[in-house]
This record gives C-alpha cells, structure tokens and sequence, in this order.
C-alpha cells in the first residue's frame, strides 16, 4: 500500500501481505517490492473494479513458491 505526502512524492510502501513497512528515503523504494494494480474486466465477478496492491520481496517469493507452474524469469541487460 503506497502514501504520498501533499507534493505527490512517495512517503510510505507497506506490505499488504505481511503489514512490513519498507524503507523509503527521499520519495525513493529502498528496497524490493512488487507494486499491483489490476483492472478486473468482462467475465469476472470483480467487473470494473480496480485492485492496487504492494508486496515485499519476502511475501512474493513465498506466493510464488506455491505455484504449480512457475514464473518465468528472464534477465535483464539494462537497469533504466
């Protein structure tokens, strides 16, 4: 979950799955996180709602854990 301050600048990322709140310096993530935000369409029961969420490097690696079919990784060559 992200707050921004009154200038718009990120103030504060916790970790919907486990409540951690992450480091965040000068409106800057300090640290890995995943940040969601998904627009449920046609055909679901959560049609035209939107969902935003934020999970800490920890709480996604053990989501993933439990996939029966993996995530597919690929490295990267350049950090923009």
């Amino acid at each position: 979950m992200k707050r921004y301050n009154k200038n718009k600048q990120l103030e504060t990322v916790i970790c919907n799955c486990c409540g951690k709140k992450m480091a965040v310096s000068h409106g800057i993530l300090r640290e890995g996180a995943m940040g969601v935000d998904h627009a449920w369409d046609y055909f679901s029961e959560k049609d035209g709602q939107v969902h935003h969420f934020d999970l800490c490097e920890e709480c996604y690696d053990e989501i993933i854990s439990g996939f029966k079919i993996p995530v597919d990784i690929e490295e990267q060559a350049e950090f923009l």
